[in-house]
């Protein structure tokens, strides 16, 4: 039995952590993507009269222009939904103590839609699923927030690693020739001696 491996189960350690990894990377993802989305529909229509009374203009406002911040908070709220993936330990945790808080402000971006003043009667659909997106960020966040450090991060195939071993010093020779074509397909740098 490897070390990785947990006594009697026969499987890896990390075979939770990647699950809670994926759901609070989906959390994240699906709640931004939700509130950007309703963010971008109509949450107001009113009707603008004119002095001919069978002249009768809708007029729809969106919830990003009602609240000019809330599509800028969701597409954050994305983007760090996608960092959740890249970072691991204490940079995990403050990157999910980040998105709780800002998936609790799209939450208050939802919340003040339905029941707010907003003049006109509000479509209450889109709203509410601003809310339900912000609750569902909040909610990835504090997950990566309270358990991140746990999680497996990206592999070491995603690390820099040197082209030649310590120590052997070769030079490639004839610059400008095959060899230097080839040490290039190898993923050295031939202008390095």
């Amino acid at each position: 039995m490897s070390a990785t491996e947990e006594p009697g189960t026969g499987g890896s350690r990390s075979a939770p952590g990647r699950r809670e990894l994926a759901y609070a990377v989906l959390l994240c993802l699906a709640g931004a993507g939700l509130a950007l989305w309703a963010a971008t529909r109509t949450w107001v229509v009113g009707v603008i009269g004119r002095s001919e009374p069978m002249l009768l203009v809708e007029e729809g406002r969106t919830g990003g222009q009602l609240l000019p911040w809330l599509p800028a908070l969701a597409l954050v709220g994305l983007a760090g939904g996608g960092a959740v993936l890249a970072t691991r330990g204490r940079p995990r945790r403050v990157l999910g103590g980040l998105l709780t808080l800002l998936g609790l402000a799209v939450a208050a971006g939802g919340g003040y839609g339905l029941v707010g003043d907003l003049g006109d009667p509000v479509t209450w659909q889109w709203p509410a699923l601003t809310l339900l997106g912000g609750v569902l960020a909040a909610v990835g966040g504090s997950l990566t927030l309270l358990r991140g450090h746990r999680w497996p991060a990206m592999g070491a195939r995603y690390d820099r690693r040197p082209s030649r071993p310590a120590g052997t010093g070769g030079e490639i020779g004839g610059a400008g020739t095959v060899e230097a074509w080839e040490a290039l397909d190898r993923g050295e740098d031939p202008t390095i001696r």
